[in-house]
């Protein structure tokens, strides 16, 4: 499966979610490449949209590996195997989630200004990222928000690797990917257009969604 684009993929993902039955469903977007997919679910299922942050902590002397991930409450998730084979000390990890946390600070800063947290509780959440590799980033977010009883806590994304889908489904009240491919090196593999998605985008969307709810 390849998507042309995000909204393509969007789309074919609220189609998906469209035929199940939703409780005052709260769609989060996690930013940036989630929200153009995030949109077409919230569309789809009648939801409120909004995002979550969360960051990656990436490995000593290469930031792209990630060794997992912080949500905005400071709850960390990280991949123990792999921080055992690269010998990363507590020191490190901590000093990097602060500078995450600063970061996740700053986004929802620039994208939420002051306007307050939708509600959460007794609301069943969906929690969407464009596609998702090893799942961390987006357990973060879910774990942020689970001290907040939502009525079901779900992640869903176009395309995520078996072994990490799987372990999601053990993590949340559902999980949905419409594409688990035995290849996946890469999010981007599964899209023709995977530009990136700018902050000034996410902006405009929620700014959007938000003038509609008023």
């Amino acid at each position: 499966m390849r998507f042309r684009n995000r909204i393509e993929a969007g789309r074919a993902l609220g189609k998906e979610l469209a035929s199940g039955a939703w409780t005052n469903p709260l769609v989060l977007a996690l930013p940036r490449g989630g929200v153009p997919v995030a949109e077409q679910v919230a569309l789809a299922i009648g939801a409120q949209l909004d995002v979550i942050v969360s960051r990656k902590i990436g490995a000593p002397f290469n930031p792209e590996m990630g060794i997992g991930a912080v949500g905005s409450d400071g709850n960390v998730v990280l991949d123990r195997p792999l921080i055992r084979r690269l010998k990363v000390g507590t020191e490190y990890i901590d000093n990097a989630s602060r500078l995450e946390l600063d970061e996740i600070a700053r986004r929802l800063s620039a994208y939420r200004g002051a306007r307050p947290f939708p509600m959460i509780t007794g609301r069943d959440i969906v929690v969407v990222d464009d596609g998702i590799a090893t799942g961390y980033t987006v357990m973060a977010a879910v774990r942020s928000l689970s001290g907040s009883r939502p009525l079901r806590l779900v992640v869903a994304t176009p395309v995520c690797p078996p072994d990490t889908f799987q372990w999601l489904r053990q993590q949340v009240d559902m999980a949905v990917s419409l594409a688990t491919p035995e290849d996946f090196a890469a999010v981007g593999q599964f899209y023709v257009d995977f530009a990136q998605v700018s902050d000034a985008e996410v902006i405009e969307t929620l700014s959007r969604w938000w003038d509609r709810e008023n």
